[in-house]
């Protein structure tokens, strides 16, 4: 009672204190002068002065500086940047506008505040804007009434965040289920329904007060650090996430195999142990692509090894061996790394030689107890520190290492007295997973050009994107209530540039027993997440193979599923690394004018075509599914829904997958791995209504490792269209880009025309018609032909396809 009613108070003396200062601010700051340079607009105000510059389209960096106020470079900012679009600046009596794109940035000289407008609609404003004094800064603005504020980073709280106080410090909530404010990844940026974003620069420990404090008022509050922000503003939900990311940088293409499937667990503690995993999958016919080693590969124990960074050479005397092995079965390696270097590791005095490790004020290593022991911190922003963390991954990765895993990198306990580089603790607590994550990027890339890095790590800051950061949603309880906020936490970070945020399924911490519906919910999930990995305590398999027959029954299956829609996943992937959209999406993004689908956190689109609403209850035989318009077709029985709900029946071996009204599916045969990845032989589901007269798709194909393919030329694109008149239904095929090696150069094709009443009259493929065939069997043994289901209603067309374009007609009877 006393601890809280203390914090209370300190917090309204805090707010207190803001507010008389904002009101001497707003009296005293007023315009003195402005000037142009290097693509910039510098205004002198009287106590300090602010530069507009342009960094992307419709995008504005807003940097205010005060003398003696210190200031911190931008993390958030994307190299190159700062050289963006050109503005146009004019003056009216009173203000001048400063806009770039559809953004309008209108600077009021007396009292001194910039207000921003898209076009003629009002975006946002600031209140009284910028504040400093000695233990805080930060900024004000006033929100519109009816305004929806999403983002924030990973939180549990629903989707629109307005009216919480947020916490901006990296941390983790280990064990959480169906609330959390604060967790592993903060962010200190919003997405406003009225279709701009705030992004907050500042890396420093704060507060983001949604209207909380005060009901109309947004303040963001730092205890240091870089006193800028930057507002993106967008005509639709997705280009705002482009223009977003196009500032702060596109996440890059990842290995195809980063799709497929991981087997992963808390922990593996031995090769003859990863070993037998590897072969049970095989075994038990489960599609695999990746085995994630946790800290059992450099020590026995769960403490007193961390900082080793070397292989336990008792539990896994030859990893080299170990590893090529498993390479030669399509199967990469993943390893856990933290940044903690404890004092009784094998490495503590060569870190503390090499200088490593951040410091104490005395200048000497900073040591503190946590979990796992006494450690020091491995400071990633100092130079030494880099060139020493990197020399370890360099060894493991010579060794055969296919991608690492970043794990407590919050950092999970960061002593606010400890010294870094270039600040104190508090200063930059939110950049260090983010700098981590750069550091492994930009060297590996530096030194093997040709590689696409897997990075996945728990902690970062607004575009650790761009380092091909894959973050999940941390150490969640294995219960109902950790499985149903895994889609809000996925969304919020989705529109924040992570588009491969997702969660170690089946749930990672507790659990008394195998849940086996849980767990079976969970895993189907995952097939239209991200990344599939279940992870999880040992004490209950993570890995569905070490499951009952039913289990593995059902989930081998989707797993399957997962492998065969590798060229739709691969394709939303490839364009998330050009625009920025993220694999999981919101419904208002297919229906902008209702506000109400922003609260939507159950159900969301997987890519463009897909609907997808998993089961979060037990004991569900019914899920109503909010839709966002349009028709809708059921993935498993074709069943047809129409206007704003589906109650969609489910079974233990179902749940709600939904298919937009003219999509394309494509999908490929089964497959073990990635690695015998090949579209030769594709499958196109076509979903024919009258609803959707015209449609069109495309599928992205490279050989699924060089890096850049896209920009080097070394990839192609399949596009389909379909078009509907009274005659029937019309198809195009044409093939794009400069090739990569193992490219088809011919496919054969099978369209399976969904929600088709009858024989068509007449079917023909370039111009020659196609034979009829009588019988399922008879269509699967031809190389070419038609087949009409009258029971399920579909038409299947099987034709071969070459480098020319082709046209494929279908007439009415």
């Amino acid at each position: 009672m006393t601890a809280t009613f203390s914090h209370q108070r300190f917090l309204a003396l805090a707010a207190t204190l803001c507010l008389f200062i904002q009101a001497h601010a707003q009296e005293l700051r007023s315009y003195q002068g402005h000037f142009e340079s290097d693509n910039a607009l510098t205004i002198q105000i009287t106590d300090g002065e602010v530069t507009l510059t342009p960094v992307g389209p419709s995008a504005l960096e807003i940097h205010y500086r005060r003398d003696g106020l210190k200031q911190l470079p931008s993390f958030a900012i994307a190299s190159g940047k700062k050289s963006g679009p050109e503005a146009i600046l004019s003056e009216d009596e009173g203000k001048f506008s400063y806009r770039v794109g559809s953004l309008n940035a209108v600077i009021h000289k007396s009292p001194f505040h910039i207000e921003y407008l898209r076009g003629q609609e009002r975006l946002l404003s600031e209140e009284s804007g910028f504040f400093a004094s000695d233990t805080l800064r930060g900024f004000r603005f006033a929100l519109a009434p009816g305004e929806k504020l999403l983002g924030g980073g990973e939180r549990v709280l629903g989707m629109d965040r307005r009216g919480q106080r947020l916490p901006l410090y990296n941390r983790a909530h280990y064990g959480y289920t169906t609330e959390s404010p604060q967790m592993y990844f903060s962010l200190p940026a919003v997405v406003s329904s009225n279709k701009y974003l705030l992004l907050f620069d500042n890396t420093a420990t704060g507060t983001l007060d949604l209207g909380a404090s005060e009901q109309d008022i947004l303040q963001f509050e730092a205890v240091a650090g870089r006193t800028a922000y930057i507002v993106v503003a967008g005509e639709t939900y997705p280009q705002l996430v482009e223009n977003y990311v196009n500032v702060t940088g596109r996440q890059p293409l990842p290995p195809r195999w980063a799709l497929g499937n991981f087997a992963s667990r808390f922990g593996y503690h031995s090769e003859e142990e990863v070993r037998a995993t590897v072969d049970k999958f095989t075994e038990e016919d489960f599609p695999l692509d990746a085995v994630v080693l946790d800290l059992y590969w450099f020590g026995a124990d769960i403490k007193g090894h961390m900082g080793n960074l070397a292989w336990d050479k008792k539990a896994f005397p030859a990893p080299e061996k170990m590893m090529a092995e498993l390479n030669e079965r399509g199967i990469n390696t993943i390893l856990v790394t933290e940044p903690f270097v404890l004092s009784t590791s094998a490495r503590w005095q060569e870190a503390v030689a090499s200088n490593a490790l951040a410091k104490n004020l005395a200048g000497g290593p900073k040591r503190f107890d946590f979990y796992f022991g006494n450690t020091g911190l491995i400071d990633v922003f100092s130079k030494d520190g880099r060139d020493w963390f990197w020399n370890i991954y360099d060894g493991l990765l010579d060794q055969g290492v296919s991608g690492w895993w970043g794990d407590l990198g919050e950092p999970e306990v960061h002593p606010a007295d400890t010294v870094h580089a270039i600040g104190m603790a508090d200063e930059i607590h939110n950049a260090f997973g983010h700098t981590w994550a750069q550091l492994l990027y930009e060297r590996q890339t530096a030194k093997y050009p040709e590689r696409r890095p897997f990075i996945m790590m728990r902690a970062g800051f607004a575009g650790s994107q761009r380092y091909g950061m894959i973050p999940w949603t941390g150490d969640v309880a294995r219960e109902w209530g950790g499985l149903q906020p895994q889609v809000e936490l996925a969304l919020g970070m989705g529109l924040l540039g992570f588009g491969y945020t997702h969660s170690d399924l089946g749930g990672f911490a507790g659990g008394d027993k195998f849940d086996r519906e849980l767990y079976i919910r969970w895993l189907q999930y995952g097939v239209f997440q991200p990344v599939y990995r279940p992870h999880a305590q040992e004490h209950i398999a993570s890995e569905p193979v070490f499951h009952d027959r039913r289990t593995r029954n059902i989930l081998r299956e989707y797993v399957k599923l997962r492998y065969r829609l590798l060229p739709y996943n691969y394709t939303l992937a490839f364009e998330n690394s050009q625009t920025g959209l993220p694999l999981m999406r919101p419904l208002f993004f297919e229906n902008e004018s209702d506000l109400s689908l922003l609260d939507v956190k159950h159900a969301y689109l997987w890519g463009n075509d897909f609907l997808v609403a998993p089961v979060v209850e037990a004991g569900m035989d019914t899920v109503a599914v909010k839709l966002p318009g349009g028709t809708w077709f059921d993935y498993w029985n074709d069943t047809r829904y129409t206007g704003d709900q589906a109650l969609v029946p489910v079974d233990l071996e179902t749940i709600p997958v939904l298919v937009r009204a003219g999509a394309f599916i494509p999908t490929i045969g089964d497959i073990n791995t990635s690695r015998d990845y090949t579209s030769k032989t594709l499958t196109l589901d076509y979903y024919a209504h009258k609803s959707a007269p015209a449609s069109s798709s495309y599928i992205y194909e490279d050989d699924g490792k060089t890096a850049n393919a896209f920009a080097l030329g070394k990839y192609e694109k399949l596009h389909f269209s379909a078009h509907r008149n009274t005659r029937g239904l019309s198809f195009s095929f044409k093939r794009e880009g400069g090739g990569y090696a193992g490219m088809p150069e011919s496919r054969t094709i099978t369209l399976k025309i969904h929600n088709w009443q009858a024989v068509p009259a007449t079917l023909e493929v370039g111009g020659e018609a196609l034979p009829r065939l009588l019988s399922e069997k008879a269509f699967n043994q031809a190389e070419r032909g038609a087949w009409y289901h009258k029971r399920a209603q579909q038409l299947l067309v099987k034709f071969d396809w070459h480098r020319a374009p082709l046209t494929l007609t279908v007439k009415n009877p």
